[in-house]
């Protein structure tokens, strides 16, 4: 048998911390590797795999557009790519106007600062401390973190960083030259942090009254992580700029930018394009994934969000510092040993993910059941036991 860790090692540019496992099949939540061992997966491959691994009806949808029409330049109209841009833009609300798809997060976040730039006319922007917006660069110039950005500073544009959750923090900052505020309704690989109830429509109510664009960052909270198709609907809160990535395609690559039509009709023709966005493909991964995201799979997020974490909560550690997030977004805080338990749960055949410094971040599929849960619980306490 190959080694195909080694493999991937050598000819791989080596830009990742090497989990030492190699994955080459999905079932529902289960991961596994090429010995046939199975891992239980609370990651759902940082939150793309959102209805896990062999879905029937997101496999049949792209099996089916595979066969007729995968890739299509967006200057030819598609019939997948106009439902699908029609019921995301509905689905966000009627805030929003114009969808512009992208391959990725990232792509979404420079769109958003360029579009901004072209309804404002202003290159300054507020960012959040601890926030996480990808790593192109001008991603990159919004995301906090100096392990990603010192080996390529100077960056773009004006970036001004201020504490999250803090409303007065952003009024301060806010002049003339602002063109717009980019926040995460929950700060997810900053370390799962989640901000005052009204802080999103604080943050609304400023930006209209100082007439700065608000983007928001619902590529990780968005698409049903939460409990509701976007975090920030919980609140009644629309953005100006809105973006999504992740599973929002059925696990295939896709970054949206969703902007208000007042924005939409200030961006020119050729300005900002993408060769594979809204690819056929990718937007019949979207049209599944939007019915999937009905009210009774939504609630089931909620409830066992709710129910992870409670046993989350019940955890007792000297080193554990707390528990945080919302739906099947959570964080559990660990000082100190945060790596040395994701290794050990790994060994217990299970998969989770750092956030921040010292947070192990859960990401399940939502097709989760509370008894997969209690296997991770189990083990969890397991483990937190042997260290204490």
């Amino acid at each position: 048998m190959k080694n195909f860790l080694y493999l991937q090692q050598k000819y791989v540019v080596n830009t990742y911390v090497n989990r030492q496992l190699t994955l080459v099949k999905g079932s529902g939540v289960f991961l596994f590797d090429e010995k046939g061992e199975k891992y239980l997966d609370l990651m759902s491959n940082y939150g793309v795999s959102i209805f896990g691994y062999g879905h029937p009806a997101i496999t049949h949808a792209l099996v089916r557009q595979l066969q007729k029409l995968a890739t299509l330049h967006g200057s030819f109209a598609n019939d997948l790519r106009a439902e699908a841009s029609e019921k995301l833009v509905k689905r966000c609300g009627l805030a929003y106007g114009q969808v512009y798809w992208s391959n990725s997060g990232a792509e979404a976040v420079e769109a958003a600062l360029k579009f901004a730039v072209l309804a404002t006319g202003k290159r300054k922007f507020i960012v959040c401390e601890r926030g996480y917006h990808g790593k192109t660069l001008g991603a990159l110039s919004a995301t906090s973190g100096e392990k990603y950005k010192k080996p390529f500073e100077p960056l773009l544009w004006d970036f001004i960083r201020i504490p999250f959750n803090d409303p007065l923090a952003l009024e301060k900052a806010i002049d003339s030259r602002t063109a717009g505020f980019i926040v995460e309704p929950i700060q997810g690989e900053g370390g799962v942090y989640v901000p005052d109830p009204d802080y999103l429509q604080r943050v609304r109510e400023l930006c209209n009254d100082r007439k700065i664009l608000l983007i928001l960052d619902e590529i990780q909270t968005g698409t049903g992580r939460t409990g509701s198709f976007l975090a920030s609907q919980r609140g009644q809160v629309s953005a100006d700029i809105l973006c999504l990535g992740k599973g929002l395609a059925g696990g295939i690559p896709i970054g949206t930018t969703l902007v208000r039509e007042e924005i939409a009709a200030l961006i020119p023709k050729h300005i900002h394009t993408s060769t594979f966005g809204g690819n056929p493909l990718a937007c019949a991964g979207v049209l599944v994934t939007l019915d999937l995201l009905n009210e009774k799979n939504l609630e089931h997020v909620r409830n066992t969000g709710k129910y992870f974490k409670e046993q989350l909560s019940l955890l007792r550690s000297g080193f554990i510092s707390g528990v945080r997030g919302e739906g099947l977004l959570l964080g559990l805080a660990i000082k100190e040993k945060r790596n040395h338990v994701l290794k050990l749960l790994q060994e217990s055949r299970i998969l989770a993910i750092p956030s921040g410094e010292d947070v192990i971040r859960f990401l399940p599929p939502y097709i989760i059941q509370k008894e997969e849960i209690d296997t991770a619980i189990n083990a969890l306490q397991k483990i937190v036991r042997g260290l204490s």
